[in-house]
């Protein structure tokens, strides 16, 4: 058996692989970004070939590049962007349609009809989840009644259902397995994640045939091998567990009261709180963690659905940066007399507020206002979103005590500016790890763990290094105002977006 773990993150805006050794450092890696589509308002795409095959050509990249032999990894850890939906063709391994990304709010209305009959408490009871478009159950609907034929085929066998991690793991396994781990099932809104299966009660509300759905096992688990046509060995895939989900692992955080957030497309705190299932009363979700040797660990997490993708807006969109980097610098030198805030509901606000008619709102430019001035009210808005999270965090549960460390990673959290006044803002600690890639890290765990060659989460958690702590610093009168100012802001934001 070889010694080396290969990473797939599979994530909303680029997919990459990464190749461990075996003391857990990267040794090489491939990156490539691939398209998204906006065909209506509220509409996100993607397509799931594109997907698949920027999966194979990241894989063969990053192995050429290490120059190993593909008959030197001993395992696949599989990482994606959760809640995203494809439904394809069991025969032809091809999607019906565009995969419907998590981000996507066209059955908005449709959660309003099942929030008017009463439905909302069954599925949070059951799922842990509010009846959002956020979530994969909705999407499915969508597909099964939209696209020609669709239904019947359902109906008759002929399609499968599954986030994408099950989309990649159908096509490694030349269309063998049809599964996903726990994770990710809790994520779709048709998982009963107290009893850990496929709940009937939820599929009938969803109407959604049983037969399109994968089977769920633990994030640490032989779920198939990999072709060996596909990257030159035939290698075993030995972890699924979804983006955030796997950044929990990878952040080390093990122990109830262990807190990570991490800063990619969007921005998901997730609190471990053990074996207790925690019911929000703040809006926030309750999730499986991860599940390992059978034993399920919940979590309650926030989600925000965009931070870095604010960054992308200002590179692609208006082109005021040709590189996320530069957002640092230009938020050093702003103008911090300008009070600029922004409310980034580009597709609806998430926690604590899940209101999937927001749109995306600028306060108080001026005619002085610069691209410096909207590079740092950007960051900001991540970090007050952040605030949101952990205060309603608070309120649920008071396990983790008052002693607040938060573990970041993602690619936002390379800003040391950014990371100061998330400190600032929370009046918290911040840890950066030496890791910041650790979603793929958690990914790679799980399979390395499976086949016997990383150590377990205890010895794994000892091995953890810091890079940086970020202590705050200001003024507890100023981040008083700031935050009342954005908290105005999101206010008059939702204002606008419900006026009848």
């Amino acid at each position: 058996m070889g010694s080396y773990i290969l990473a797939i993150d599979q994530g909303t805006t680029s997919t990459r692989a990464i190749i461990f050794d075996g003391q857990f450092r990267p040794i090489a890696s491939d990156q490539m970004e691939f398209k998204q589509y906006f065909p209506n308002d509220g509409w996100v795409e993607h397509d799931a070939e594109e997907i698949w095959q920027s999966v194979v050509t990241t894989c063969r990249n990053a192995i050429a590049k290490s120059e190993i032999e593909p008959s030197q990894i001993a395992g696949i850890g599989i990482t994606n962007q959760r809640e995203s939906t494809i439904i394809w063709d069991r025969k032809t391994g091809k999607a019906i349609a565009p995969a419907i990304v998590w981000q996507d709010r066209r059955t908005a209305d449709y959660c309003d009809g099942l929030k008017a009959q009463g439905l909302e408490k069954t599925i949070t009871e059951k799922t842990g989840l509010l009846l959002d478009p956020y979530f994969s159950a909705t999407k499915v609907k969508f597909l099964l009644d939209n696209v020609e034929g669709a239904r019947t085929k359902a109906e008759n066998g002929d399609l499968a259902f599954g986030t994408v991690d099950s989309f990649l793991l159908w096509h490694l396994s030349g269309g063998k397995v049809h599964k996903t781990d726990a994770t990710n099932a809790s994520r779709t809104m048709l998982f009963n994640i107290a009893e850990n299966h496929w709940d009937d009660e939820l599929l009938a509300i969803f109407d959604i045939p049983r037969s399109i759905l994968p089977e769920v096992h633990d994030c640490a688990f032989e779920f198939g091998v990999c072709e060996k046509e596909l990257l030159g060995a035939a290698i075993p895939i030995l972890g699924i567990a979804g983006d955030q989900h796997a950044a929990t692992l990878g952040q080390a955080c093990f122990e109830p009261g262990m807190m990570k957030s991490t800063y990619g497309t969007g921005c998901f705190a997730m609190l471990n709180t053990g074996s207790e299932m925690v019911p929000s009363s703040n809006r926030l979700l309750t999730t499986i963690a991860y599940r390992l040797d059978g034993k399920t660990t919940y979590a309650l997490e926030g989600s925000i659905f965009i931070a870095g993708a604010a960054v992308q807006w200002l590179r692609d969109g208006l082109k005021l940066i040709s590189d996320a980097s530069q957002t640092g610098d230009l938020a050093l030198n702003a103008d911090h007399g300008q009070e600029i805030i922004m409310v980034p509901a580009f597709a609806g606000l998430g926690a604590p507020y899940w209101e999937p008619r927001a749109r995306g709102a600028i306060f108080g430019i001026t005619r002085a206002t610069t691209s410096a001035e909207l590079a740092k009210a950007t960051l900001e808005a991540v970090c007050y979103q952040t605030r949101d999270l952990i205060e309603a965090m608070n309120k649920d549960w008071s396990g983790h005590g008052d002693n607040v460390v938060l573990r970041v990673d993602g690619g936002m959290v390379a800003s040391d500016w950014t990371m100061q006044f998330l400190a600032d803002i929370l009046n918290a600690r911040i840890d950066r790890p030496d890791i910041l890639e650790t979603t793929a890290l958690g990914a790679a765990w799980l399979a390395g763990y499976n086949a016997g060659i990383w150590p377990d989460a205890k010895e794994f958690a000892r091995q953890w290094h810091l890079d940086k702590r970020f202590e705050p610093s200001m003024d507890e009168a100023v981040r008083a105002s700031k935050y009342k100012a954005w908290k105005s802001a999101v206010a008059a934001t939702i204002s606008h977006a419900t006026i009848d």
